[in-house]
This record gives C-alpha cells, sequence and structure tokens, in this order.
C-alpha cells in the first residue's frame, strides 16, 4: 500500500526535538514528529510521595493532557483530577518508561514532575512524548548536578519511543493517525540506546498477529528507535570524565 504521506513503510515521520523552549523549568523540550507536536516541561520539587520518606529515594512522575484543540474537533479539558482512562494509561507509561532509566537511590528526596502537553496530535502522541520527555529529563538532572544539589547525573542510558502497526496488511513504522484509525494490529515499544527494552503493548483490533509479525514490528520498531536514539545523541553525550553533558546543540531533526 502507498502511505498517506509518501513514506517508505519502514520509514520514520520527519521528527524535530528542540531544548530550552521554556525559561523557567528546570528541563524543556518540544519535539515535533511528522503533524504531531508535544511541548514538555520538566519541574524539580523537594520531597518524596508518602510511602519514598526517609529513604533517601528520589520520585519522577508524568502528566500527559492534550489541549482542546490538538485534534480534528475539539476536546474537554480534563480538569478537577477527572480524568480519562487513556490518560491514565499514557501518564503511567511515560513516568514507569523514563523511571527504568534513572537512577531516584542518587536523586535524593525530590521529585521530577514531567508534564507533557500534546499541542497537536496525529498519532503517536505517548511515543513521541517518551522521546522528547527524556531530552528534557536529562537537562534537569545536569542543571541539579550544576547547582550542587547532586553529585552526578544519574542516568542509566538513553530512552526512546515508537509505533508500528499493521494496515491493509502491511507493516508500518511510526503510524500516524489516519494509519493508526484502521490498523489491524497496533504495537508500541520502548527502548533504550542499548537496545534494551522498556516497554512493549501489542494487540490485534479484531485481528489477530502470528509470532513472526511479531518480531518483525519488533525488529522494525527497534531500527526506528535507534534513528530517534542517535538524534537524542547529538542533544546530551556521555564523556568520559565529566558524565552526562549537554552538547551545544538547541535543536536537532531528521527527515
Amino acid at each position: 500500500m502507498e502511505r498517506i504521506d509518501g513514506r517508505e513503510p519502514q520509514q520514520l515521520r520527519p521528527t524535530r526535538i528542540q531544548r530550552d523552549v521554556n525559561i523557567y523549568a528546570e528541563g524543556s523540550a518540544l519535539i515535533e514528529m511528522g503533524n504531531t507536536k508535544v511541548y514538555i516541561t520538566v519541574s524539580v520539587q523537594e520531597g518524596v510521595p508518602p510511602f519514598l520518606k526517609g529513604t533517601g529515594q528520589g520520585w519522577l512522575t508524568a502528566e500527559y493532557s492534550m489541549l482542546p484543540r490538538a485534534g480534528h474537533t475539539r476536546s474537554f479539558r480534563e480538569r478537577g483530577g477527572k480524568i480519562s482512562g487513556r490518560t491514565q494509561e499514557i501518564q503511567r507509561l511515560i513516568g514507569r518508561a523514563l523511571r527504568s532509566v534513572v537512577d531516584l537511590s542518587k536523586l535524593g528526596e525530590r521529585t521530577l514532575w514531567v508534564d507533557c502537553d500534546v499541542l497537536q496530535a496525529d498519532g503517536g502522541t505517548r511515543t513521541a512524548s517518551i522521546t522528547g520527555a527524556w531530552v528534557a529529563v536529562v537537562d534537569a538532572l545536569i542543571k541539579l548536578k550544576e547547582r550542587g544539589e547532586i553529585e552526578e547525573v544519574p542516568l542509566k542510558d538513553y530512552l526512546a519511543a515508537v509505533s508500528v502497526g499493521k494496515v491493509e496488511g502491511q507493516l508500518l513504522l511510526d503510524l500516524n493517525y489516519e494509519e493508526d484509525s484502521k490498523a489491524q494490529v497496533d504495537m508500541t515499544v520502548v527502548a533504550t540506546g542499548s537496545g534494551k527494552l522498556a516497554d512493549v503493548h501489542a494487540l490485534g483490533e479484531e485481528a489477530v498477529f502470528s509470532r513472526q509479525e511479531f518480531e518483525d514490528m519488533l525488529t522494525m520498531a527497534l531500527d526506528g528507535i535507534e534513528q530517534l536514539v542517535n538524534l537524542q545523541r547529538e542533544l546530551v553525550k556521555k564523556d568520559p570524565e565529566r558524565g552526562w553533558i549537554k552538547t551545544d546543540r538547541k535543536e536537532v531533526s531528521l527527515g
């Protein structure tokens, strides 16, 4: 099948990541993947949830929301603690994924609040949020080290995410909304720079898929994640002597 935007089956959408887009937050980023745009801030707050008090360990949690006109029609703002099941699921995924690559035991009793706000949605908002949030989280951790509040940047690895699916019998990487809405199989993969899996979620939309198709989708997703991690490497690198540091780049793009 010919893709709506003319891409090859295994091709990511044009991607751009900008850092330091907020002058107040300890870390921030804007990520664009095709027509999907997500604005991310990371705020550092002293203190941790009750279950961690006195342990010396930090915490990271995420919130996710879509602006009312991020999609084709206006949606209602989720207020007063009343959020949809979909939003809860995405928030938990983002937080869980990021915690997998942050050594919370070296953070001290402070919390990283990761806020992901979707400015425009055209599929893949949760995966774009994770990929962009990694940049914002690392920038916040580097700032804490620069302030002398932590001894080292407690980061284990790079982290990115992408979707892959089966549409009209063909496997496609990085689905946009139109492709996702008619996908027979939908899969989300989160992985580290070293290729280790942080989360895999695959389901058939009134369809089933074979083990071989699962393995092919996973391979396609990991290839896409490698490209996204290479973008992150242009913004953040691990120096043998100084550890994790920012590069001079404020913006990187692919495609």
